[in-house]
């Protein structure tokens, strides 16, 4: 049944290309299923029903198995439907390129539906792979600005991110000698230590590359702010956590050569945090701040990461997974909002340009208040999801602590609290600048209207999830508290 959440974005993206409906009604139903669909899973996710498995290839052994994994895969699944609904909902089509959008917004979120389904590690790949293509296509023919070159420069660093990893999948499933591609049967193998030092560096490199680790960021910020915004809501939102999600997922595969990277992996955080916090302070335009700003949150969870691996094992440090899962949640609402408002102040205002906007609370108040909102939840401000996250990396962060010397990941961890007044820094100013004091030109004075109905709802939507999950983040951790189903990282490492 898993497969239904994957087919009706699918097949509503052939039936828009194939003109056989309006393309904005499909989609919206489309979406508009998925997510009551998505939302109901909470109720019965651990039921038979959900999974799927079909023999793809014989040699070698794939198949297309999908399903809930876990919890992990509950909560991304959620994180995706959401997304999904207010990007289809969001943003103002070009005239006469309606089958193209919509279908492009539809086909991503399959594919990011696909890829946190999967449970047969060649489809996890492949799905995110699928969700590359349109993503390429709508920066290259429906952005804005310098798209031709942001279009080039995102597909020449994700392919590339992209090879890399599909060296190290390769390498992971045949040093493990698995006669198939499932995870349960890759984490019941074991592979030498030698072996697993140079999957792990593959792995940090690839995903690092689509997660847009310092120093392969370059691409994300330009990418996402000549993105139309369906298109940077979830590509920021939804397909960055990918590379997360996979590191998380293969680490146990791995446990052992990944200590060998830890420094580094510290290091390149640290730049993310804070090399990467400086830049955003210095930026002009509202869409950039957002998209540096989006690659800066990245470090937390890899933080997050960096304390997993330096424990050892998922039970020598129960806090990392759940603070690496519950910030990629709410950084993926959060940064979907952001960008969602942000095209609505382009649209009324025809500038991101803070030095050219300026009182637009007056003229728009709804807008106003849930982009102080969405503002606030990525600084970090208790009572919303983001809180929440960044709370359980630091607790994680020391929870190898031993009371005496300080190790790699708490020194980093004290480090990195350094970000969370470099975040207030730029994303109070900007939020100062694009609606408090005096209109500073006619576009963005009391002519400006405010944002109607169709564009409230997903709003509200995403707005309502970082509520819930900040007040009462149970409501996603009671998923990631199941016991571990196959044997541990630390007994597999030990083989």
């Amino acid at each position: 049944m898993s497969i239904i959440l994957i087919l009706i974005p699918f097949l509503a993206a052939f039936a828009i290309l194939a003109g056989l409906a309006k393309a904005r009604s499909i989609a919206t139903i489309a979406a508009s299923a998925n997510l009551l669909l998505g939302l109901g899973t909470v109720f019965f996710w651990k039921a038979s029903i959900w999974d799927l498995s079909w023999k793809v290839l014989s040699k070698p052994n794939i198949h297309l198995c999908l399903g809930f994994y876990d919890g992990m895969s509950l909560v991304m699944v959620i994180l995706s439907v959401l997304v999904l609904f207010a990007a289809v909902m969001s943003g103002k089509c070009p005239e006469g390129r309606d089958k193209l959008w919509y279908s492009s917004i539809l086909l991503i979120g399959a594919g990011g539906l696909g890829a946190f389904l999967s449970t047969d590690l060649f489809f996890f790949y492949a799905f995110h792979e699928l969700a590359l293509i349109p993503t390429f296509l709508m920066i290259g023919i429906l952005g804005s600005g310098d798209r031709k070159n942001a279009a080039w420069k995102i597909t020449i660093y994700l392919a590339l991110g992209s090879i890399i990893l599909l060296a190290g999948l390769i390498w992971l499933v045949s040093a493990s000698g698995s006669e198939t591609w499932l995870f349960d049967d890759l984490l019941a193998s074991s592979i030498s230590k030698d072996a697993q030092s140079g999957i792990a560096a593959l792995l940090i490199v690839g995903f690092g590359v689509l997660i847009s680790l310092f120093p392969f960021h370059s691409w994300a910020a330009p990418a996402y702010a000549s993105a139309p915004a369906p298109v940077a809501m979830l590509h920021a939102g939804v397909l960055k956590k990918f590379g997360l999600y996979g590191l998380i997922r293969l680490y146990p595969m791995v446990s052992a050569g990944m200590q060998d990277w830890l420094v580094w992996l510290i290091v390149l955080l640290l730049c993310n945090i804070l090399w990467v916090g400086f830049v955003t302070i210095n930026q002009k335009r509202l869409d950039m701040i957002l998209g540096n700003s989006s690659v800066m949150h990245m470090g937390y969870i890899f933080l997050a990461f960096a304390a997993l691996i330096e424990s050892g094992s998922f039970e020598a440090n129960p806090l990392a997974k759940p603070a690496a899962v519950i910030l990629m949640f709410a950084h993926g609402v959060s940064i979907a909002l952001l960008f969602m408002l942000t095209d609505t102040i382009r649209r009324k205002t025809g500038t991101v340009e803070l030095a050219e906007l300026g009182g637009l609370a007056k003229a728009a108040p709804r807008l106003a208040f849930l982009f102080g909102l969405a503002a606030m939840a990525s600084i970090g401000l208790p009572g919303l999801a983001n809180f929440s996250g960044e709370v359980l990396v630091f607790l994680s962060g020391f929870k190898s602590y031993n009371g005496e010397s300080l190790g790699s990941v708490q020194t980093a961890t004290i480090l990195a609290l350094w970000g969370v007044v470099i975040s207030a820094v730029y994303m109070l100013r900007a939020y100062r600048q694009t609606f408090q004091g005096a209109p500073v030109s006619h576009t963005s004075s009391e002519h400006v209207k405010d944002f109607g109905p169709f564009c409230q709802i997903p709003a509200g939507i995403l707005a309502i999830a970082l509520l819930i999950v900040g007040l009462y983040p149970n409501s996603l951790l009671q998923f990631l508290d199941e016991p571990e189903a196959l044997p541990s990282d630390t007994e597999q490492a030990s083989k």
